[in-house]
């Protein structure tokens, strides 16, 4: 699959202008969206903690704060906090909203996200060797990786990782530097110490347990074992649904991975067209794309990462156009469609063989 210098250059150019007239338009309507979630995600921890208080009236007034807290923490995480740290909202100069102030409820320190995902994952999409995200850790998603035997159960991994996936997301950037494990001559990438990546990792991770499974269960007074149970089931709730939203913008069967050869000297044509290629699309109605901290239009979000969310679903449809132009595959399916394809690629590739890295020839 390939496409010529000048076909890229006019992509760049059709992209660039589609970009430049959602910016053209960003302004009070974009900030009082971001600001009403803001408000609703507030309200729904508050809601959510003070009903589990009062869950010794009835399970089901418990149940629901469980909901209601999980909810809290799935739009602070996605809607909110994926958002704003890719400087979504900085022209606001918010004081919680900007991406260098803003601090999630999960184990990742924000500062640790931003230099692996913002920087690392947006510029080097699917690239092995450089994306983190691609083939660094417990699961092997393409042939260009070596097969190990721990591959025969990756699916069980997956699983795994999927409940305890916001320390995944937290150990992320210590995995990728070797710290704690792996060679003691690994290569560094990042200019930060191992002793300050260990420092932000315990800090942030210790807050984060002490505040759901002490600080509020002991407010609780004889509700505490409740409060402790509902705030373990929030976690799991938003760990599962995190991490199921990322692997369907990432790892469906149809998405590409590319050699680093291929994406030498690249330019901003080339980099469009591999971020197409290299993500995936889902769809569903105006709350499901709002729970997915619109993620469900990936490809997009891989184009204009620093463009408000909100937009991603209209946007969709005029990327979509231009992909079909162009003979661009553009991946996008049902939620269930998409999230079979990934169960799919992982027990694909839990054994030894599989499809390796595509070759963009003339876009490479």
């Amino acid at each position: 699959m390939s496409m010529s210098e000048t076909k890229l250059e006019q992509l760049a150019f059709e992209l660039n202008a589609l970009k430049a007239s959602v910016m053209e338009q960003v302004g009070e309507r974009e900030a009082r969206y971001i600001r009403r979630m803001l408000l609703l995600q507030r309200l729904c921890a508050v809601s959510g903690r003070l009903l589990m208080v009062l869950g010794f009236f009835t399970l089901w007034c418990w149940g629901v704060g469980v909901l209601l807290l999980a909810l809290a923490k799935i739009l602070d995480n996605m809607e909110i906090g994926h958002n704003v740290l890719h400087g979504q909202y900085d022209w606001m100069d918010d004081p919680v909203l900007h991406s260098q102030r803003f601090e999630w409820d999960i184990a990742c320190d924000a500062a640790s996200w931003r230099r692996t995902h913002n920087f690392e994952h947006h510029t080097y999409t699917n690239i092995i060797g450089k994306d983190r995200d691609f083939g660094y850790g417990l699961l092997r998603l393409s042939n260009d990786f070596r097969w190990r035997l721990r591959n025969l159960w990756q699916l069980v991994t997956y699983f795994l990782l999927s409940t305890l996936f916001q320390w995944g997301v937290s150990y992320h950037e210590l995995a990728g530097e070797r710290v704690f494990f792996g060679k003691k001559k690994a290569e560094r990438r990042s200019q930060i110490s191992h002793s300050a990546l260990k420092k932000a990792f315990f800090a942030k991770g210790t807050r984060q347990l002490l505040k759901d499974y002490v600080v509020f269960p002991l407010l609780s007074g004889p509700m505490w074992a409740w409060v402790l149970l509902g705030n373990l089931l929030a976690n799991l709730v938003r760990n599962w649904w995190t991490a199921t939203v990322i692997f369907c913008g990432h790892f469906t069967a149809d998405v590409h991975a590319f050699k680093p050869e291929q994406c030498q000297d690249e330019t901003q044509g080339h980099w469009y067209y591999r971020q197409m290629l290299g993500s995936s699309n889902f769809t569903g109605p105006r709350w499901f794309h709002i729970l997915t901290g619109h993620l469900s239009c990936q490809i997009e979000h891989h184009l204009f990462p620093d463009l408000p969310a909100m937009h991603y679903p209209a946007l969709a449809i005029q990327v979509q156009q231009i992909a079909i132009r162009y003979g661009i595959p553009y991946n996008s399916g049902s939620f269930w469609h998409q999230y079979g394809t990934v169960l799919g690629r992982i027990l694909r590739y839990s054994l030894p063989g599989g499809q390796s890295a595509v070759r963009l020839g003339a876009a490479g």
